[in-house]
């Protein structure tokens, strides 16, 4: 099992104690787990953010209790604090566009550029609050209107779906003939990388007739079968699987 958030290491040891020599943790990105294993079986790439680094405050993904505007899964290089009080308008308008979907993005960057000038950003509610502030929120609106910046924050801080592509191919360099590939995503941006690798990587590739002789790719993947997503009991049971 790698991961490369110490705490979920130092949380796993005891479970890696009593296994009997059947768990082995690393503490890595499961990005360069072709240069831990030689070969698998099976491979289970589980995306994004865990309930451990939600739950807890001091970590600062969440806004649901404050905390420091942090956000590093490794605990190391930049946070999002140095990115919101650094970062150009322009270029946080393409991080909350692009990773977070947010149609806002332009005059969220705009308030966060001004804002800064007299406070650095530095905790979670102050941001999610100034976000709410500026933007507003109608009776209608099921989600707060920081949820999008702080998932573009997340995956940006984290390089999280560049860790996505080299993971998947570092499983098909790893996978044994009849291995299975699972991979569980929780958003749209995860769940289009995923499957385009997988129809890519299914399909035997033979070039263009207009285009000199090229040498055939054979398929290293077959596609088995569709999505799987949760039921209403699973859901009632795990709210936080309504989205995998």
């Amino acid at each position: 099992a790698i991961d490369r958030d110490p705490d979920a290491i130092a949380a796993g040891r005891d479970l890696e104690a009593r296994s009997d020599g059947k768990l082995r943790l690393v503490h890595a990105p499961f990005s360069m787990l072709d240069e831990q294993v030689e070969s698998a079986d099976g491979v289970v790439l589980d995306i994004g953010v865990s309930s451990m680094q939600i739950d807890q405050a001091e970590r600062g993904f969440s806004f649901r209790a404050d905390g420091p505007l942090d956000m590093r899964m490794a605990q190391a290089g930049l946070s999002a604090a140095d990115v919101v009080n650094s970062f150009k308008a322009g270029d946080l308008a393409r991080i909350f566009g692009f990773l977070g979907e947010e149609r806002h993005a332009g005059r969220i960057a705009r308030m966060i550029e001004s804002r800064r000038e007299k406070r650095p950003f530095e905790r979670t509610l102050d941001l999610a609050d100034a976000i709410e502030t500026h933007i507003g929120r109608a009776p209608k609106d099921k989600i707060h209107p920081a949820t999008r910046v702080f998932q573009a924050l997340r995956i940006f801080v984290n390089d999280e779906l560049g860790e996505l592509a080299k993971a998947l191919f570092a499983a098909e360099r790893v996978l044994k003939p009849g291995g299975r590939l699972a991979v569980v995503t929780f958003h749209s941006l995860e769940d289009r990388i995923v499957k385009r690798f997988i129809a890519d990587r299914a399909d035997q590739v033979t070039g263009s007739r207009h285009m000199p002789e090229a040498q055939t790719r054979l398929a290293t993947f077959r596609k088995a079968g569709g999505g799987v997503t949760p039921d209403d009991a699973e859901i009632a049971a795990n709210p936080r699987a309504r989205s995998a």
